[in-house]
């Protein structure tokens, strides 16, 4: 049985890599074509210059280290999937590993800034009962 072949909104990764941007914009969904239309900031210009540095270096054959950002507000791009990134959630870096299916969302949904609540035992003087539970 043959592969299936991924597309995003009806083209393959190859034909979305060779787009120029404003073919790329009119394909993307709303809030990523407007951040788009608006421009990069400089930490995103940056953040796509090391991008192409690092598909650079595969085309070498070399493996390039995963790019460290606190650029949480970047779009992914067909030209970031293969790569490594550490995206920055206040406390670490998260390493991702960028798919074909994260094109047209942002790097900050992939490296949640909260964790769940884990609650346990109350601790010690929170009340009356909490006299009994052993202290460690």
């Amino acid at each position: 049985m043959a592969k299936k072949v991924f597309k995003y909104r009806g083209y393959t990764l190859e034909e979305l890599r060779v787009m120029s941007m404003d073919e790329l914009v009119k394909i993307m969904p709303s809030r990523v074509r407007r951040t788009l239309l608006r421009g990069f900031t400089d930490q995103q210009k940056k953040l796509i210059l090391r991008v192409r540095n690092a598909q650079r270096s595969i085309k070498e054959g070399k493996k390039p280290k995963p790019i460290r950002t606190h650029c949480r507000d970047m779009p992914i791009l067909p030209e970031m999937v293969g790569l490594e990134f550490e995206i920055y959630n206040g406390k670490e870096f998260n390493r991702i590993e960028i798919k074909p299916e994260m094109i047209g969302q942002y790097l900050g949904e992939f490296a949640p800034t909260r964790k769940p609540v884990k609650h346990s035992a109350p601790g010690v003087g929170a009340t009356r009962s909490s006299l009994f539970v052993p202290i460690k």
